[in-house]
């Protein structure tokens, strides 16, 4: 596993979940406009973020899906106060073993 990929699906992923968490509050809970502009500007820093990985745009975005899933339950239970269950930790569980496979399985 290379540490510089996992930080960069890291960023990426805190850019993605912050841009839409802001967006989301401004829609959903009355938030001041400019909450919706910044996080319209981290979500599209996101878009740049997920290009400095060094494989392709399908095992990137794959991959990127599963750690999104982890993320965005461990940014719920600290900003929501969301407590998952343990079919949730199960199945994040299981998506992030998956894309872990996908994106730093040894090829041949």
């Amino acid at each position: 596993m290379d540490i510089r990929s996992i930080g960069i699906f890291l960023l990426a992923g805190l850019c993605e979940i912050g841009g839409g968490y802001l967006v989301w509050l401004f829609l959903r809970e009355g938030k001041p406009w400019w909450y919706a502009l910044l996080g319209a500007l981290i979500l599209i820093s996101y878009g740049v973020v997920a290009t400095w990985q060094e494989a392709g745009f399908a095992k990137v975005y794959a991959t990127y899906g599963g750690i999104f899933i982890v993320m965005s339950i461990l940014w719920a239970m600290y900003f929501d106060n969301f407590k998952p269950d343990k079919f949730d930790i199960l199945g994040a569980g299981i998506a992030l073993i998956g894309v872990l496979i996908i994106y730093y399985a040894p090829r041949s």
